[in-house]
């Protein structure tokens, strides 16, 4: 985030992250948070996608995590 203005590189703009339970996915959906992004997680670990998104909450960021298995055409087409 830009702390002289307030604002994120990413503010205003939405990101979908797959794999953002764990690892690389996790990191990349942090840092996009950090910019501003609204980011919408995806993974089959409900339980640490719920840790992820409340850890991005408390910072301050905000989205929303779906379990979904990105294999499942039908199951993305609801994002």
């Amino acid at each position: 985030m830009n702390s002289a203005s307030g604002i994120g590189r990413l503010a205003g703009k939405t990101i979908v992250v797959t794999g953002a339970a764990h690892g690389i996915g996790r990191a990349y959906a942090q840092r996009f948070a950090q910019e501003g992004a609204y980011v919408v997680l995806c993974d089959l670990d409900g339980a640490a996608l719920d840790e992820v998104m409340a850890g991005i909450r408390t910072a301050g960021g905000d989205g929303l995590g779906r379990m979904v298995d990105v294999r499942d055409y039908a199951a993305l087409r609801v994002l």
